[in-house]
């Protein structure tokens, strides 16, 4: 069974959701902060394993690397773009046992990572996954909401534990 990793070209995400967009024109770390809650969100759903790589270009210093919620993040070294560390992702990630995924909307890097073997994903097309994928959270979420016994008598949680024990006839 292969092991599947999303690559995430950071800015170049931020620049394509209109949501991030209009979030990094007012606090480009609060864009950031957003992309990597999204992406925790999508890693926890898919199962799959999601680094996150900003350019360093926006965020001087050297290189960094991270992790928040599970996501791998990393800003790489000044003078390196992007692209070229995902493309040594890429290289450096490659094997039979693993499906590498390409977040990006540039045309050119997108040539390149498939040349290499990896699957590219269009930013519209991780935006709709992620759209998707929200709505099947919401609705497992009313779900569980609406099928939870509730009471019109305030109980504490260990009375209402017993009173479930007993619905279900453990005793």
């Amino acid at each position: 069974m292969k092991k599947d990793i999303l690559l995430v070209d950071g800015y170049n995400i931020i620049g394509a959701w209109p949501e991030l967009r209009e979030l990094k024109r007012l606090k480009l770390a609060e864009a950031r902060d957003r992309l990597i809650d999204q992406l925790a969100e999508y890693q926890a759903f898919k199962g799959w394993r999601v680094i996150l790589v900003f350019d360093a270009y926006l965020v001087p210093g050297i290189e960094n690397k991270e992790k928040r919620s599970q996501v791998e993040i990393v800003f790489t070294r000044e003078n390196e773009t992007a692209d070229e560390r995902i493309e040594k992702l890429v290289s450096e990630l490659s094997k039979r046992t693993v499906q590498l995924h390409v977040a990006t909307s540039d045309l050119t890097e997108q040539w390149i990572i498939f040349g290499q073997g990896a699957l590219r994903i269009s930013a519209r097309e991780l935006e709709i996954e992620m759209q998707e994928i929200d709505k099947i959270i919401s609705a497992k979420v009313r779900a569980i909401q609406e099928n939870r016994s509730f009471s019109k008598i305030q109980l504490s949680q260990e009375v209402a534990e017993v009173f479930e024990k007993w619905r279900r006839g453990n005793r």
